[in-house]
C-alpha cells in the first residue's frame, strides 16, 4: 500500500515568508542553501512540520555575515562550533547548518568537518525518508531513495544499519519512533535486526535522551505496535526496567492522554515504579508528579472493590477529577474496580460542576473559633477532611457546621 505525497507542498513551504527571506540572503556566489530533512519530508506528508532546516555550503561566518545585511533576519550562535546558526524570523526560527562530513564517531559523538558535496551530507543522516533535500528553485533532490521509501510507509536506515546505530545509538529509539509515525505494516526487517543486535548501546546513552525520544514514541500515533515490537525483542525492558502493561497502554492511548499518562499506563504498578522511572529516564518534577499521582490512584481504585456516588466523589476530591477520570480510562474493562452507574453519573456531574469537591474549612475557621495557632489546627483539619471524605464531600451548611465542630473537638482533645 502506497501513500500519495503532495508535491504541490513544497510549492508553499519555500513560499512561506521566513523561508523565502531565508533563502534570498544565503542565495551568494559559489554557495547553495536547500531546506533539508523533517520539513521537507512532512510537506510531502501533508503535515505540518514545527522546525525548518536548511543546509548550505556556506561557512557559518558566511551564514552571519549574510543575515547582517538583512535588517528583517537576526542571526544567533546557538550552535556554530557544529556549524549551525539560527536564523530569526518573522515566521519564526529557521537552523541554518554548513554540510558536514564524518571523520570519526563512537556512539554517541561524532567528529566532523565542513563539507560541500550534499549528497554526502545526505548519507550521513539516520534513515532515506529524512535525507530530502528542496533547492530555491523547487527542485526536490533525492539521492538515498527516500521518495520511494516515504511512499510505501517505509523506514530504512541509510547505508549499513549497524555502521549507523554505532555513529548514535539513540537511533534505535529513533527507527521506532519514525516508524511509528511514517511507517506502513512490519518494520524494515534489516532495520530491526540491527537495533536488537546493538541493545547493549542503549545503556550508554544519557538518559535524558532516552527519555525524550520514549515519549515521543508514545505519542505517535503508531506507537503501540511498536512498543509491542519493543517489549517482544526485550528491548523495552532495556528502556523501562519494568513489567509492560500493554493492554492499559492500549486504553491510556485510545483516550488520548498525554505521553506521561502513557508512560504511566505501560510501566507504573505503584509507587515504587513511578520511583524507578524517574531515575531511568530523568523525568522532571511535573512528569514524576504525574506518575506518582497515577500510582496514589491506581492503589486507591484496587482498595476499593466497587465504587458507589460518594465513594467516587471522595476519590475526586482526593486525587483531582482530570487524574481521577485517566486513571478509570486506563483501568476500563479490568475486574477492579466497579464503577456503579451511579458513580459515572456522579463524575459527570462534577466535569459540570467545574471540577473535584473543595473541602469547606481552613485553618482560619477554626483560629476564629478560638484555637490558637499550631499542630492542633492541623490535627483538627485532618480529622475534620477524613470525616468530609468517609460521607462522601457533602456540601452546605449544615455538613460544613459538622465538620467544624468534628474539627474543634479533635484540635481540643490534641491540646490536652
Amino acid at each position: 500500500m502506497t501513500q500519495a505525497l503532495d508535491r504541490g507542498a513544497l510549492v508553499a513551504l519555500l513560499a512561506q515568508p521566513g523561508v523565502r527571506r531565508a533563502l534570498a540572503a544565503l542565495d551568494r556566489p559559489g554557495g547553495e542553501t536547500r531546506l533539508v530533512g523533517g520539513c521537507v519530508r512532512d510537506a510531502l506528508l501533508g503535515k505540518p512540520s514545527a522546525d525548518i532546516d536548511l543546509a548550505t555550503t556556506l561557512l557559518p561566518e558566511a551564514v552571519i555575515a549574510a543575515a547582517r545585511a538583512v535588517p528583517e533576519l537576526k542571526a544567533v550562535p546557538t550552535g556554530i562550533e557544529h556549524g549551525t546558526i539560527t536564523l530569526v524570523t518573522e515566521d519564526g526560527p529557521i537552523e541554518v547548518t554548513t554540510l558536514r562530513e564524518d571523520v570519526e564517531t563512537d556512539g554517541r559523538h561524532a567528529v566532523v568537518r565542513f563539507g560541500s558535496d550534499f549528497a554526502r551530507d545526505a548519507e550521513r543522516r539516520d534513515f532515506t525518508v529524512n535525507a530530502l533535500s528542496l533547492g530555491a528553485d523547487g527542485q526536490l533532490h533525492d539521492t538515498v531513495g527516500g521518495l520511494a521509501d516515504l511512499e510505501a510507509g517505509r523506514v530504512r536506515f541509510i547505508g549499513d544499519p549497524a555502521t549507523r546505530i554505532r555513529e548514535d545509538a539513540l537511533r534505535i529509539l529513533r527507527f521506532f519512533r519514525f516508524h511509528a509515525r511514517f511507517g506502513a505494516g512490519a518494520p524494515d526487517e534489516t532495520a530491526l535486526s540491527a537495533c536488537v543486535a546493538a541493545r547493549d548501546a542503549l545503556d550508554r546513552l544519557s538518559r535524558e535522551r532516552v527519555r525524550s525520544e520514549f515519549l515521543k514514541l508514545l505519542e505517535a500515533q503508531g506507537g503501540l505496535p511498536m512498543v509491542r515490537t519493543l517489549s517482544a525483542t526485550g528491548l523495552l525492558q532495556r528502556i523501562t526496567g519494568g513489567v509492560a502493561e500493554l493492554g492499559r497502554l492500549e486504553r491510556a492511548m485510545a483516550a488520548s492522554l498525554s505521553p506521561v499518562m502513557r508512560l504511566a499506563a505501560l510501566s507504573v504498578g505503584g509507587r515504587n515504579d513511578a520511583d524507578r522511572l524517574r531515575d531511568r529516564l530523568r523525568l522532571s518534577n511535573p512528569e514524576q508528579a504525574q506518575l506518582t499521582g497515577y500510582a496514589d490512584a491506581l492503589a486507591d481504585l484496587h482498595g476499593r472493590p466497587a465504587i458507589d456516588a460518594p465513594a467516587a466523589r471522595a476519590l475526586a476530591a482526593e486525587h483531582g477529577l482530570p487524574l481521577l477520570n485517566e486513571t478509570l480510562a486506563i483501568l476500563a474493562g479490568e475486574p477492579r474496580p466497579v464503577l456503579e452507574d451511579e458513580a459515572r453519573r456522579a463524575l459527570q456531574a462534577l466535569g459540570g460542576e467545574g471540577g473535584a469537591p473543595r473541602f469547606p474549612l481552613a485553618g482560619a475557621d477554626l483560629v476564629a473559633a478560638g484555637v490558637p495557632a499550631g499542630p492542633a489546627i492541623g490535627r483538627g483539619l485532618a480529622a475534620a477532611r477524613a470525616l468530609w471524605l468517609e460521607r462522601g464531600c457533602p456540601t452546605g451548611a449544615e455538613a460544613r457546621t459538622e465538620l467544624l465542630t468534628r474539627a474543634l473537638d479533635s484540635a481540643r482533645q490534641s491540646q490536652n
